[in-house]
């Protein structure tokens, strides 16, 4: 492959732009020459000067930027096979087969049909003179890799599309702001998110969002009589002390015959049933809008670099694939399969069978149905007659970390409808030593589901010597059969500690299980921790405007993250932002590195250069701190440059957990409180640490943690993200010309 085409198609998602710089970057330092088609397919159809080189700095700068930079439209003449031909034609006078097409399933379905055409199209071209017949030759086959653009996350081949999880950052956001409206008011609000034919946006915002009801067009309602029942437990839940109440119907909603659900018609059925004041917010092309997450930024850099990758190791004549995440791992599928199956759900729909079309949606998708629907639930069920009623206490540990609150309130409702007794302790261990337990109910966290922070209290204090005494009594005067603990390093430490004591303070016998939620992602049986992904979000937010802020003046800014000896957030976010330079604890820092940084800053201003970016994590080296970088740098750089430090502290920590940390806390205090169930009941309970490894919730047993943690560094021994180090420091080089 000498040359290799990018174009973006279809409805725009956030993230299309590191898509489309990854591939330009990654194909260029491997010495491959890169056109972009500008307009997607439409610039393919047109040709002139839509098809036309794109250079390594003609990519700088645009990771933070909404939409597409290339452009995208749709078109019409595509779908003929006349317009085909024409693009055909345009690509071999470039010499292009091999493309990246990165767009949503109907994007990806013209580039199947242009891969299944391609041949015939090519010899037609060469038989009606408009190409040579060495040039025909020469292009018999197409290469195309292909990257999902969908805030519908409706295809298959990715757990997650790019652009789904900035669109689900506007609705969670939306839904937080009307909420307060709402609880202000007592009013009912009606938000409509987009999704075409899918339903994860509505359910995942509703999940995130803390909805009182929700609408997908793959579950419609079971019963024909849905008005009146929704409208009677959305009363029970007023007279339970509900103020705001917030629907969340997907666009494509329907119900079991086929017939669209609304957003007007659900107001109308409020409003005439309960009357109470009813609003719509169409919240439409917002959520397609904006600078994309920090996942939607570093999925697609990911996805980009990949597809490059596996375009040079393809075969001449292999069939088109689409790049995909996976169990957290990068994947490909055959593009045809991928249709296929993303086809057969729209067509189960339309058949009405919607089991099936649940069915194949995933596992994922079903359980997150599921445990909504205990969720919104007005009040819990009631404990059957017969029923062991548990008594769970629920405590926080470590730093604070966004989605705190969100996994407590998981555990109170679901922990609830299962007829059991929740205990909440607080202030961590130490209120767990003082006793400082109550009972908490259904409505007691009521909220919490957007609330930043820790509600119940959270500390870094560990139990000591008598301590455990006291933990002991404490345990036998509540009566608690098991713990469920969430937080970060000093949680599962102290954990280990109470396991510890078991044979002096039997009591201490119960099952514990420890959700990981710390910012710094170092938690041991686990590739994410609850709050991470919020961390890193404010962290590319504030870089963003600091950005800003440098570009005017020509400057550098040395940034100082947190993570303790952990680089996760510092790698990450220097990957989402574009950072030319990361140091982290892993790697260390040597003089040797800041005089290479320092040249190559002095060469890129001197060519004109207008803004330097270097993220440090906060443990990277003991002597050459924030404060030394910034003065080496400001003392070489003289004239050419001025520099600044900005160090983030505890801002990382707060604000409302993004909607990524809400999903995963419930997801994960879902599958805790049903092994805190089953372990309670069993005759010899185990403690065990909960985690997504892969695409799978797994639980380890706390047994085997400290050979799996490097204690010192107090990080696991295995960090998976480091591998992604190379593709970082490959797409931050300076232009290569």
């Amino acid at each position: 492959m000498k040359r290799l085409g990018v174009l973006t198609s279809g409805g725009d998602a956030q993230g299309m732009n590191a898509a489309v710089r990854a591939v330009v970057r990654m194909a260029l330092d491997k010495g491959i020459e890169t056109v972009a088609i500008y307009e997607g397919y439409q610039g393919m159809v047109d040709g002139g000067d839509q098809i036309r080189p794109i250079g390594w700095n003609d990519v700088g700068g645009i990771l933070q930027q909404g939409g597409t930079i290339i452009g995208s439209a749709r078109c019409n003449e595509f779908r003929e096979r006349a317009g085909r031909l024409k693009a055909v034609h345009h690509l071999l006078e470039h010499e292009l087969d091999s493309l990246v097409i990165i767009g949503g399933d109907g994007s990806l379905s013209g580039a199947q049909i242009l891969y299944d055409e391609w041949p015939s199209l090519v010899n037609e071209l060469a038989e009606c003179g408009q190409i040579s017949q060495e040039i025909a030759d020469r292009h018999q086959h197409i290469q195309i890799a292909g990257i999902i653009g969908s805030i519908d996350n409706d295809m298959f081949g990715s757990d997650v599309t790019t652009g789904s999880d900035t669109a689900l950052h506007r609705i969670v956001e939306a839904i937080d702001a009307i909420s307060s409206t709402a609880a202000s008011h007592q009013r009912i609000f009606v938000v409509e998110v987009m999704g075409r034919r899918c339903g994860y946006l509505a359910l995942m915002g509703a999940m995130a969002g803390g909805g009182d009801w929700v609408f997908i067009p793959e579950n419609p309602p079971d019963a024909d009589n849905w008005e009146e029942k929704m409208c009677d437990l959305l009363h029970q839940g007023r007279e339970a002390g509900r103020r705001d109440i917030i629907v969340v119907v997907a666009e494509g909603a329907q119900d079991r015959h086929g017939n669209r659900i609304t957003s007007e018609y659900i107001k109308q059925v409020l409003e005439n049933r309960l009357e109470e004041d009813t609003r719509i917010t169409v919240l439409g092309h917002v959520q397609r809008g904006g600078a994309p997450s920090a996942f939607d930024r570093n999925l697609s850099t990911l996805l980009g670099a990949a597809a490059v990758d596996h375009l040079l190791a393809a075969t001449e004549n292999e069939k088109p694939f689409v790049m995909g995440i996976r169990s957290n791992k990068i994947t490909r599928t055959p593009l045809d399969e991928a249709l296929e199956k993303t086809h057969a759900v729209a067509k189960e729909m339309q058949a009405h069978n919607f089991a099936e079309a649940m069915h194949l949606r995933g596992s994922s998708f079903n359980e997150s149905f599921q445990i909504i629907r205990t969720m919104v639930r007005v009040l819990p069920h009631p404990p059957a007659p017969d029923q062991q009623r548990m008594r769970i206490a629920v405590m926080n540990a470590g730093g604070p970390a966004p989605g705190m609150n969100t996994a407590v309130r998981t555990a109170v409702r679901l922990g609830t409808d299962k007829g059991h007794v929740m205990l909440g302790v607080q202030n961590g261990f130490p209120g767990l030593v003082d006793g400082d337990i109550r009972e908490m109910d259904w409505m007691s966290v009521s909220g919490w589901a957007s609330r930043g922070g820790a509600e119940l209290g959270t500390n870094r204090t560990m139990p000591e010597g008598s301590d455990f005494y006291a933990i002991a009594r404490s345990l036998e005067e509540h009566k608690i059969d098991g713990l469920l603990m969430i937080g970060g390093w000093t949680g599962y430490e102290s954990v280990l500690k109470m396991m510890g004591n078991r044979h002096t303070f039997p009591a201490n016998n119960i099952p514990i299980i420890c959700v990981p939620a710390s910012i710094n992602n170092n938690l041991p049986g686990a590739e994410l921790s609850v709050g991470a992904d919020t961390a890193l979000n404010n962290i590319v937010n504030a870089v963003d405007k600091i950005k800003q802020s440098a570009v005017a003046s020509r400057r550098v800014f040395v940034v100082e993250v947190m993570g303790r000896n952990c680089g996760y957030l510092a790698l990450m976010s220097a990957m989402a932002s574009g950072a030319e330079r990361v140091y982290i604890n892993e790697e260390g820092i040597t003089s040797s590195n800041l005089v290479g940084d320092v040249k190559e800053l002095i060469v890129g201003f001197s060519k004109g250069k207008r803004l330097g970016l270097m993220i440090r994590n906060e443990n990277a080296n003991k002597v050459y701190t924030t404060a030394f970088i910034g003065a080496l740098f400001e003392e070489e750089g003289g004239e050419l440059f001025d520099v600044r430090e900005a160090i983030l502290g505890h801002l990382q920590q707060g604000g409302d957990p993004s909607p990524f940390d809400r999903i995963l806390a419930t997801r994960l205090t879902s599958y805790a409180i049903n092994q805190l169930e089953t372990q309670i009941a069993a005759a010899d309970p185990t403690c065990a640490c909960i985690g997504q490894i892969g695409g799978s919730l797994v639980f380890t047993n706390m047994e085997d943690v400290p050979r799996m943690f490097d204690m010192e560094k107090k990080r696991p021994k295995k960090q998976w993200w480091m591998d992604l180090r190379p593709i970082a420091r490959i797409l931050a080089k300076p232009s290569p010309h």
